[in-house]
C-alpha cells in the first residue's frame, strides 16, 4: 500500500504542472491567475500565429530528420564498438559516448558554436541539424547495445553456414533483432532534440529558430496563454507517439513470440 501511495505521488509531482499549464489553456480570461471560463480562445490565436505554426512545423522536421540520421549512424556505431576486438578500443569508445551523455547541454552548445565558428559555418538551421544529431547519436548508441548483447552469435553464424552473405546477414538477421533498440534509439533522440533548447540557443542564427526559443523569447515579454494552448497540443503529440511506439513493440514482440 506504501509503495503505491509513493508511486501515485510522484506520478502526482510529475504531472500536475503538466496539467495545471492545460487547464488554463481553455480560460476565457488573459492570465492564469484565476480560471475565468471555458474557452477555444487560446486555440484560435494559436492556429492564427503564422510564425509560431512555422517555427512549431520546422521544429518536428528538425526533430524527425536528426533523430533518422543520428539513429542510422547511432545503430551501426554500437555494431562497431561491440565488434571491437580491443577490450582498451571498446572501453575508449564507450567511455567517449557517455561522456557526452553526462556533459552539461551549456559546454555542449558552446563547444558548437566555437568549431562551427572555426570552420567558417554560418550559424542556421544546418549548424542547428548537425548539433542535434551529434548530440542524439549517444543516445542511440546506449539504447541499442543492449539488444546488440542479447544477440546470439549462433544466429549470425546459422545465417552464413546456409548461405548469406554479409549484407543479408546484416538486413535480414542482426537489423531485425535490433529492431526494438532501434525504434526506441529514435524515439529517444526525436524526442532529446524536439525539446533542447541550450545547445539550439548557442547554434541558431537569425532567421532560423525553434520551438523552445522562441518559447523562451516570448517568455521573456510575458507568458501569454497561447503558449499554454500549444504545450497541450505538443503533449497531446507526445501521448500518441507513446501508445504507437508501445503498439509497434508490442506487435514486434507478438511476431517474435510466434
Amino acid at each position: 500500500m506504501i509503495k503505491k501511495l509513493y508511486l501515485a505521488f510522484i506520478f502526482f509531482v510529475m504531472y500536475a504542472p503538466i496539467f495545471y499549464l492545460i487547464f488554463y489553456a481553455f480560460n476565457s480570461g488573459d492570465s492564469m491567475n484565476s480560471f475565468e471560463g471555458f474557452s477555444w480562445t487560446h486555440f484560435s490565436e494559436l492556429f492564427a500565429d503564422t510564425r509560431m505554426l512555422v517555427i512549431l512545423l520546422e521544429t518536428f522536421i528538425l526533430a524527425f530528420a536528426s533523430a533518422a540520421v543520428a539513429t542510422v549512424i547511432g545503430t551501426f556505431g554500437a555494431l562497431y564498438i561491440t565488434n571491437l576486438r580491443s577490450r582498451l578500443a571498446n572501453t575508449a569508445f564507450m567511455s567517449l559516448n557517455n561522456i557526452l551523455l553526462v556533459s552539461p547541454d551549456v559546454l555542449i552548445g558552446a563547444s558548437f558554436i566555437l568549431l562551427f565558428t572555426f570552420i567558417g559555418l554560418q550559424l542556421g538551421v544546418l549548424s542547428v541539424f548537425l548539433s542535434h544529431v551529434a548530440f542524439s547519436i549517444p543516445i542511440v548508441v546506449l539504447m541499442v547495445l543492449p539488444k546488440i548483447h542479447e544477440l546470439s552469435k549462433s544466429q549470425i553464424d546459422a545465417a552464413r553456414d546456409l548461405g548469406a552473405n554479409s549484407f543479408q546477414t546484416m538486413t535480414q538477421v542482426i537489423l531485425p533483432f535490433l529492431t526494438p533498440g532501434i525504434i526506441a534509439g529514435y524515439f529517444m533522440a526525436f524526442t532529446y532534440s524536439l525539446d533542447d533548447f541550450a545547445v539550439t540557443f548557442f547554434t541558431t542564427g537569425n532567421g532560423f529558430t525553434t520551438l523552445s526559443v522562441e518559447i523562451y523569447s516570448r517568455a521573456r515579454r510575458g507568458v501569454s496563454l497561447e503558449i499554454n494552448a500549444l504545450s497541450a497540443l505538443v503533449f497531446l503529440f507526445a501521448c500518441i507517439l507513446v501508445v504507437g511506439y508501445y503498439l509497434i513493440t508490442r506487435e514486434k514482440s507478438a511476431k517474435e513470440a510466434r
